[in-house]
């Protein structure tokens, strides 16, 4: 009877290590889902983009089993800190600011900041041309602060969304937008953007996006990042690039 006893406790204990490995197996991504090409939902509610597919596949190589969470903009690093998911991949750009809050992989693409406004516009970059106008950015985001910091004299305005400042854009509530160069290279290609264009040169063309995890899960970090060579070396990646653009962001 002693036996059988140790035998149903090591026959439980047993269970309770395979519950534990299986749900050690399953992580949450972290995403916005509204700022295409890179995130967003297709008709169907479903989250797609850049992000979502190198989400996934980083997944594959770890063999987990991955779910997708998503979050407002404003609040995705308090998110990710109040552990509603386990890593952020959200086209977030690595910053020493955001250093302080949380733990960033290598980077995984590259962006620039750029202006676009209307065809039909000089539009210049410069300070003294910029004085008063009204410029249109995502809030939180490297283009704000960028924008602050060097163009004290723009009148700022901030967006929730991306997509918020396009729509002020087409109305003409504001002169121009500045954002993520890849964001706007695709819309642009829109209906709505064919009659607006890049202006001037990138501002900033050394963004680098980075996938975010909590302060001290370096375990997660390192195994994401060993994900990420993995897919870089095996051509995932470029599959990935080259479903978006036609050129490489890497």
């Amino acid at each position: 009877m002693q036996t059988y006893k140790k035998f149903l406790l090591a026959a439980a204990a047993t269970l309770v290590m395979s519950a534990n490995a299986m749900a050690a197996e399953k992580l949450r991504m972290g995403i916005e889902a509204a700022y295409p090409p890179f995130n967003n939902k297709d008709a169907s509610g479903q989250v797609v983009g850049f992000d979502k597919d190198i989400g996934d596949a980083l997944c594959a190589k770890m063999k987990v089993e991955c779910s997708v969470v998503t979050s407002d903009w404003d609040g995705i690093i308090p998110a990710l800190n109040a552990k509603k998911f386990d890593f952020l991949v959200s086209s977030l750009s690595i910053t020493d600011e955001r250093k302080q809050a949380v733990e960033f992989t290598d980077p995984y693409y590259s962006n620039k900041l750029q202006f676009i406004a209307p065809k039909n516009v000089d539009f210049k970059t410069d300070k003294a041309w910029l004085k008063g106008k009204v410029i249109g950015t995502q809030r939180a985001t490297l283009a704000g602060t960028y924008l602050e910091d060097n163009y004290p004299d723009v009148e700022r305005k901030l967006y929730d969304t991306q997509e918020n400042a396009y729509l002020d854009l087409v109305s003409g509530r504001i002169d121009g937008i500045l954002a993520d160069k890849y964001v706007q290279y695709e819309w642009l290609k829109s209906k709505d953007g064919m009659n607006y264009e890049f202006k001037g040169e990138p501002v900033l063309d050394s963004d680098k996006i980075g996938i975010a995890v909590r302060k001290g899960d370096t375990k997660l970090r390192d195994e994401l990042n060993k994900a990420l060579a993995e897919i870089k070396a095996d051509g995932t990646y470029k599959k990935i690039n080259d479903k978006y653009f036609p050129f490489s962001i890497e």
